[in-house]
């Protein structure tokens, strides 16, 4: 069996190929997992644990796996020195895997920083809607391959709340197109459907209303389903292809 290692930064760029001048295709954020498959002095070729995605990242900033004992439930959590609020030093963004070592009131400690109690959750937890919380991603910015409160892509809005409620999901639009098997008709949205165009999703907020990583919005937005359905058919040529029900 491959060893398993860990990412330790609040998100790592996973590339096609071995130059930074290669298409960004995912991220991995902090706590992640993988396996490499091949390495040199600079790069390494990895397989994500979480998804199986395979990539190219720089040969750095990562260790041996560790077993996360919580995950970040707030868009992001800010990292202190010690246990007061007064020495930010980093955040991570939802999501993200810790193994806390020490806890008191207010405040949990992992790899030597602390994180306030309020913005984390035991691996253990899972929410019943699973897309409950995804409104914290309103208004971030819209970045192909990213997974991050600095900027996702469409399907990476999808994955990271999945993912949250310790379920798999594959990466992209196309394999969670194949992966969900429950198909809905557009007359029987409800919330929390998944909506598919050939390269785009998003997630159904109620019958009337959607969230998505909008790229010529460049950021995520909510919007009217059928006058999303509408506009994406006359600027992109693109009909809905699925509506999924997990």
């Amino acid at each position: 069996m491959s060893k398993l290692y860990s990412n330790i930064k609040p998100e790592i760029n996973i590339y096609k190929k071995m130059s930074t001048k290669s298409s960004l295709v995912t991220q991995m954020i902090f706590g992640e997992s993988f396996k490499i498959l091949k390495k040199n002095s600079k790069w390494l070729k990895i397989k994500v644990k979480e998804d199986n995605y395979i990539g190219y990242i720089k040969n750095k900033y990562y260790i041996s796996y560790f077993k996360p004992t919580h995950k970040v439930s707030a868009l992001y959590a800010n990292l202190y020195k010690n246990s007061s609020p007064k020495i930010k030093i980093g955040k991570l963004t939802f999501g993200s895997k810790i193994k806390i070592t020490e806890k008191n009131n207010k405040f949990s400690k992992f790899e030597n920083k602390w994180i306030k109690n309020k913005n984390i959750e035991s691996m253990r937890f899972r929410n019943k809607n699973i897309f409950s919380s995804i409104k914290l991603f309103k208004n971030v910015k819209y970045k192909w391959g990213g997974k991050s409160y600095k900027g996702l892509d469409c399907s990476a809005l999808i994955q990271v709340f999945i993912n949250f409620n310790n379920q798999f999901c594959p990466r992209d639009t196309k394999d969670q197109v194949r992966y969900f098997k429950k198909n809905i008709s557009l007359k029987d949205i409800k919330k929390d459907d998944i909506i598919y165009w050939r390269g785009h999703v998003a997630v159904a907020l109620s019958k009337k209303k959607l969230i998505h990583a909008y790229g010529p919005m460049k950021k995520t937005i909510i919007m009217d389903i059928k006058k999303t359905i509408k506009l994406i058919k006359e600027t992109a040529k693109l009909k809905v292809i699925f509506i999924k029900r997990i």
